[in-house]
């Protein structure tokens, strides 16, 4: 028997605080592919969760309705415009197809629209309004998803990735592809269980490099390993979303209605409260962190001084400069810093051209409370291009995306890269494709809070995390959080 599966992405991770809205340009900025041709062609081979869907499908013989794949920049609340356009063509799809024998949807977990505190939930309450109870869904998540209680009862199979940095979407789309492909098949009848606590962050962000997740996902495989477990999903929360359902959750995917499947996200849940206060980072001012560089012994691989609260991939505008300034002012040399996101430095950049001597003001355009002002700099402009490239490293290899018009303006001994596009630095393309080769610079400070580390770490001498005062700096107490739940630690004293 040949299934037929409709399969769409719809992903944003929402930072409440930001003042800027993921309208239908911003995720065309990402990637927004409408329809099967442009989203097999962009999509095929690459490490998303599109591919992994595309792989489950030939692998098991089915005919695949292709909808939509898009996914815009961190940043503020999804416009309900875009949300409806980019989601109604999974809706008017499912509408048109309502004999499909499975759903299989990629959500991030964390999006927020102007009308939706939990964008996902409502996704799924439309499909399932449209095609009932009977078909089942399988959903990917984001490490980082705040998920709702309903998600539980609406999806049976929930694969959320188990790599910060994120370099396993592909394999999470084929895995929940071929669950989905068992519940077809009857051989499962998968069922999600859900648990959470009182509690805004934890699993230290996330990050299965080092802290709690290694013993977490351990865990995790454990349980795995039993008759009937079919996927255990950790998913860290996203705490710069000021909503009801913020916070760590664990989902267990069960085949059938054994309450031990609910006692193993049960024990998880509580094993992320135990050590909900462990964090691993150690956050510099950008001062420190300079001075950090200016004293490092060079031994030819760079010192990475990763700009943790200007993170783009947690929603923060990608213009700070208080790192920037610190670099400049400890007279580094050989130096490399990106991407500031400032589209009208990079027209001006551009407009230059190379070997031009520019003075302007570079960043903190966006709120300068939040990493500094603009910097008046003056350099001689030694790159510019229109800002494509290709991934080639563990996250996102073979996805093509677009800083739009950058350039690179060399001040003192730092070459700054200035891009329109807000992008975190994920890959040594983001600078390679710019002229800059990050492997020879003897400091190399990025905007990222982990993700760069797949691809960056393992060419440096050191890594250190600086916290610049941007948007998504770890200390929350600088936001005004009004919609989350109450009591939740660590705003409200909670016996343990």
């Amino acid at each position: 028997m040949t299934f037929r599966v409709l399969c769409g992405q719809l992903m944003h991770e929402t930072n409440t605080f930001s003042v800027q809205p993921a309208d239908i340009p911003a995720f065309e900025k990402l990637f927004c592919y409408r329809g099967a041709d442009e989203i097999v062609s962009e999509m095929a081979g690459t490490n998303s969760e599109t591919a992994g869907f595309i792989a489950a499908a030939e692998a098991h013989g089915w005919e695949l309705i292709h909808t939509v794949a898009a996914f815009a920049n961190p940043c503020g609340k999804v416009t309900d415009d875009a949300f409806e356009e980019l989601g109604g063509l999974i809706f008017d799809a499912l509408d048109a197809n309502r004999d499909v024998d499975g759903v299989l949807l990629a959500l991030h977990g964390a999006m927020v629209t102007e009308t939706y505190e939990d964008a996902e939930t409502e996704i799924l309450k439309r499909v399932r309004a449209i095609i009932g109870d009977d078909i089942p869904i399988a959903v990917t998540f984001d490490l980082h998803a705040n998920v709702g209680p309903d998600v539980a009862d609406l999806a049976n199979i929930v694969c959320s990735y188990k790599t910060y940095p994120h370099i396993d979407m592909a394999e999470r789309g084929r895995q929940a592809g071929d669950l989905l492909q068992r519940a077809m098949a009857g051989e499962i009848r998968p069922k999600t269980f859900l648990a959470r606590r009182p509690l805004f962050e934890g699993a230290d962000g996330g990050r299965t490099d080092a802290g709690p997740m290694i013993d977490l996902q351990a865990k995790a495989r454990g349980f795995e390993a039993e008759a009937g477990v079919l996927n255990t999903s950790i998913n860290a929360g996203f705490h710069h979303s000021d909503i009801f359902d913020v916070g760590p959750t664990v989902l267990v995917t069960g085949d059938g209605d054994d309450p031990r499947y609910q006692a193993m996200a049960e024990e998880l849940m509580d094993d992320i409260w135990a050590r909900r206060d462990e964090v691993t980072n150690v956050y510099l001012s950008p001062g420190e962190a300079a001075d950090i560089a200016r004293q490092h012994n060079y031994n030819g691989k760079p010192l990475v001084i990763a700009d943790y609260a200007d993170n783009p991939g947690a929603g923060a505008y990608g213009d700070a400069t208080n790192l920037l300034k610190s670099m400049l002012d400890a007279g580094l040399r050989d130096a490399c810093f990106g991407a500031v996101r400032d589209s009208e430095a990079a027209a001006a950049l551009v407009e230059a051209g190379e070997g031009a001597t520019v003075t302007l003001d570079v960043g903190g355009k966006v709120d300068p409370n939040f990493g500094g002002p603009p910097l008046a700099l003056t350099g001689t402009v030694v790159h510019a291009g229109d800002g494509t490239y290709v991934c080639d490293g563990p996250m996102w290899a073979g996805m093509t995306k677009h800083f739009g018009p950058s350039a690179v303006l060399r001040v003192g001994g730092v070459d700054v890269l200035v891009v329109s596009n807000l992008m975190q630095i994920t890959d040594l393309q983001q600078f390679l494709s710019n002229g800059i080769d990050p492997r020879e610079k003897r400091t190399v400070g990025l905007k990222s809070m982990q993700h760069f580390r797949a691809a960056y770490e393992p060419m440096a001498d050191k890594v250190i995390v600086c916290d610049s005062g941007a948007l998504a700096s770890p200390d929350s107490s600088r936001l005004t959080f009004k919609n989350i739940r109450r009591p939740l630690y660590p705003f409200d004293a909670i016996e343990a």
